[in-house]
């Protein structure tokens, strides 16, 4: 490969692109949207915000020196990551905060960098963040979820036109910000009902002594404070 070549796929990759139209940027919302709310969609799409919650898991599991053995993604959205490691302390704690805001949180790193003008970086980062989680994953419906995400990308990346490509990367954005907020909510309702006894926020209260409804309401907080800061930038506000 020559270097004439090397500097076309650093600039490209790299460079910024313009921005779409207000109009596509709206479009976009109301169709991740429409993959959030109602419930028929939901249960497809919310497999994509599993991915996310699992390899915050797993991210923050691995930058906190814990030992990081393997990730599964089950086909009624749930899933497991195992990691080991002391069993207390922050790195634990952190491990176990990071699932139910990972796709807030990646949702407003996104948003950051469509109004920057990179949205060929966002495509090719989320391509490299899946193709490291897919090595990782411990399970065959795992394995395919990841792939068939990755697969997304990569054709939208090398086979689209640019709007083609700005309007996937800001439904991608708009999908992980929106999509953010219900998991938390759908908890709360699940506690409620007296299930989901051994969820994150349970975890985190056996953790930290800090009650399990705290961390739930920092959950909100963060993805509701995700999506209001994410949403302006992606708006131009």
């Amino acid at each position: 490969m020559d270097t004439d070549h090397l500097t076309d796929i650093w600039s490209r990759v790299f460079g910024t692109q313009p921005a779409p139209s207000l109009w596509l940027v709206i479009i976009t919302a109301v169709l991740a949207l429409g993959a959030v709310v109602p419930h028929t969609a939901w249960r497809l799409s919310r497999n994509a915000v599993t991915i996310a919650h699992e390899g915050g898991h797993g991210l923050i599991a691995l930058l906190t020196g814990r030992r990081l053995d393997g990730i599964r993604l089950h086909s009624d959205t749930s899933g497991l990551t195992v990691s080991r490691g002391k069993p207390t302390g922050l790195g634990m704690v952190l491990t176990a905060a990071a699932g139910y805001i990972a796709p807030s949180l990646l949702g407003l790193a996104g948003a950051a960098l469509l109004a920057a003008g990179h949205i060929t970086a966002l495509l090719w980062g989320a391509t490299v963040l899946l193709l490291a989680m897919l090595i990782m994953i411990r399970n065959a419906y795992g394995v395919l979820t990841v792939v068939l995400t990755g697969a997304a990308f990569v054709l939208v990346s090398w086979l689209t036109t640019a709007d083609v490509q700005a309007a996937f990367a800001y439904a991608v954005v708009w999908f992980l910000l929106l999509g953010g907020v219900r998991p938390p909510f759908e908890l709360m309702g699940k506690r409620r009902r007296g299930g989901a006894v051994d969820s994150d926020p349970d975890q985190l209260a056996r953790l930290t002594h800090v009650p399990a409804a705290v961390w739930l309401g920092l959950f909100h907080v963060v993805t509701l404070c995700s999506l209001t800061g994410g949403g302006r930038w992606l708006l131009g506000l």
